[in-house]
């Protein structure tokens, strides 16, 4: 069975920073390329990063670069996303999304970013 633990939501300040985490289960991580998605409210879902199966290759939405990294342990069959200077347009909630001959989904967690 495929399971999702998300965790490191929560509500920052403008300019602050969050980490989050999402460790899997039921699945061959390593197999899989690892991406995180949000969703703002009355918005569509998009693409916020996605890394490759070994961690070599990232990207990045236009909307992330040069504040978000994504990462991962396969070790820990987790990946990571770490976002810096976060603004009020980056609440949504975020999904871990893991992708190969299957697409699997997180069940998110809510970002909120409000002074």
């Amino acid at each position: 069975q495929v399971q999702f633990v998300e965790s490191g939501g929560g509500l920052v300040q403008p300019g602050g920073s969050l980490r989050l985490s999402c460790t899997a289960s039921g699945f061959t991580f390593s197999s899989y390329a690892m991406s995180w998605y949000r969703q703002a409210p009355e918005k569509e879902r998009e693409l916020v990063a996605g890394i490759s199966s070994a961690g070599g290759i990232t990207s990045y939405a236009d909307s992330g670069k040069g504040r978000f990294t994504i990462s991962r342990d396969n070790a820990k069959n987790t990946v990571y996303l770490q976002m810096n200077s976060l603004k009020p347009e980056d609440t949504a909630v975020y999904y871990c999304n893991a992708r190969r001959f299957n697409t699997y989904w997180g069940q998110g967690t809510q970002v909120t970013v409000s002074s």
